[in-house]
């Protein structure tokens, strides 16, 4: 798949192992935030989590399956046989459904042992979970060893993220630059009135976890992240340079 620069350009079959991909993703994901979960508060907290998640999540995830079923036409068909625009539908139902757990899982540990301990795990599951992503893209981009930059760039577009927010890259001649120009997170609290959402410490953990798990001789500079003040254009900026 080196050669494609995002799932839009690839083919049926591409984005088939794409999709496959990320349902391993978010399992594993899921795996990280219990183990966390029980490390930081024991097994009987963790699995009352673990219920409360699901709990919330079964109807979301229900409602996606029923609403790719009724654009694929209703009918059963293998993943290669879906038109790739329907492909392209499952992917982002994928991704939003990831996005719900991480942040139900959040909740289940904030509201039961306040915002600190949330924080505590979460960190701690991007440390976890940011090295696997990249490992996962790397295999299924093929990127090799050490692509460096301009692999981690490619790499950047293949994230579960990147299904769900906008974001961009640009050069600075050997540096590479990367914005996340429209968080899903935060635009949702924007549109409340609520202020940006604490994210640094996390930011931090997860991009430069990701960039070493694509090439371990990046090196991980924050540019700006909440709760840092930030343009209009980005909500948060990050530099990669070996």
């Amino acid at each position: 798949m080196i050669n494609v620069t995002k799932a839009e350009d690839c083919t049926s079959l591409q984005l088939t192992e794409f999709i496959l991909d990320v349902l391993h993703r978010i399992s594993v994901h899921q795996i990280f935030w219990f183990r966390e979960v029980e490390k930081q508060l024991g097994s009987a907290k963790a699995l009352q989590a673990s219920d409360y998640v699901w709990q919330k999540l079964h109807n979301n995830v229900s409602d996606r399956i029923n609403d790719f079923i009724n654009a694929a036409g209703g009918t059963t068909k293998t993943l290669t046989d879906l038109p790739c625009e329907k492909q392209l539908q499952l992917l982002d139902n994928l991704a939003k459904y990831w996005l719900a757990q991480d942040g139900v899982w959040f909740q289940a540990v904030e509201f039961s042992e306040g915002m600190a301990q949330a924080k505590l795990c979460n960190d701690t599951t991007w440390k976890y979970f940011s090295p696997f992503e990249a490992q996962s893209v790397k295999k299924l981009l093929g990127l090799g060893e050490h692509p460096g930059l301009k692999g981690l760039e490619l790499a950047l577009n293949f994230r579960i993220y990147g299904r769900i927010n906008v974001q961009s890259t640009h050069w600075d001649k050997d540096t590479l630059i990367f914005e996340m120009n429209d968080c899903r997170v935060q635009s949702a609290r924007k549109r409340k009135g609520l202020a940006d959402y604490p994210c640094k410490s996390a930011g931090i953990v997860e991009y430069s976890c990701f960039a070493k798990g694509i090439d371990e001789k990046i090196q991980t500079t924050c540019l700006g992240c909440p709760p840092d003040n930030h343009p209009e254009q980005w909500f948060c900026s990050w530099k990669f340079k070996i």
